[in-house]
C-alpha cells in the first residue's frame, strides 16, 4: 500500500492483519533481547487459519541482560501492546468480524516491548481512526481506511473524518 498521510489529531490503529504481514517488537528503553533472538513475527496460514508465528524471545532488564541470569519462560497473554500503534477504537460497532482464514488478529503482549510495522501495510489491511485526546470527531465520522486494489492500481479508502477541539 502507499505510505499512509498523517491525519491531524488522530491516532491510527490496526485490529486485523492480512497473510504475509509482518511486524517487529522493540524492547522498552531500559530493556534489551539476549543475543541471537529475533523480535519480529509474521501473519502466515497454519492448518487453514491465519496465525502470528513467534520465535522464543523476551525483553530483559538491562541490567540483568549484561550478568549471567537465567532465561525464564515467559508467558503471553493476547491483550495488545501498542505504544507505537495508537489504542484501538473504544466503540467497537462498527468493526466487522474478519475472515480467520486470510487475517490474523492482534498479537500477543510481551513484558516490557512494544510492536511496530516495518513494512508497508498489505492489501486488505482495514486501520481505524480515533481522534486524540481533547479532541471529538466531527461529521463525517467514518473513521476507516481500507487498502484495496482497484483497476490493478493499490489505493487507500477515503478517510471521512474530522477531529477538532473547536478553539
Amino acid at each position: 500500500c502507499p505510505p499512509l498521510q498523517r491525519i491531524e489529531f488522530a491516532d491510527v490503529a490496526a485490529e486485523t492483519y492480512p497473510l504475509g504481514s509482518k511486524l517487529y517488537y522493540e524492547c522498552d528503553d531500559g530493556y534489551g533481547r539476549r543475543r541471537g533472538q529475533y523480535l519480529g513475527i509474521r501473519c502466515r496460514s497454519i492448518d487453514g487459519v491465519a496465525d502470528w508465528v513467534y520465535q522464543k524471545f523476551e525483553c530483559i532488564d538491562k541490567n540483568i541482560l549484561l550478568s549471567t541470569a537465567p532465561t525464564v519462560e515467559l508467558e503471553f497473554t493476547r491483550k495488545p501492546e501498542r505504544k507505537t500503534q495508537s489504542p484501538a477504537p473504544e466503540k467497537r460497532e462498527n468493526v466487522p468480524e474478519f475472515d480467520r482464514k486470510a487475517f490474523c488478529g492482534m498479537p500477543k503482549t510481551v513484558p516490557h516491548a512494544s510492536l511496530s510495522l516495518k513494512e508497508p501495510y498489505n492489501v486488505g489491511q482495514v486501520l481505524h481512526f480515533k481522534c486524540q485526546s481533547g479532541y471529538d470527531k466531527r461529521p463525517p465520522i467514518l473513521g476507516t481506511r481500507t487498502c484495496k486494489k482497484v483497476n490493478g492500481k493499490i489505493i487507500w479508502t477515503p478517510l471521512d473524518m474530522r477531529c477538532t477541539n473547536d478553539s
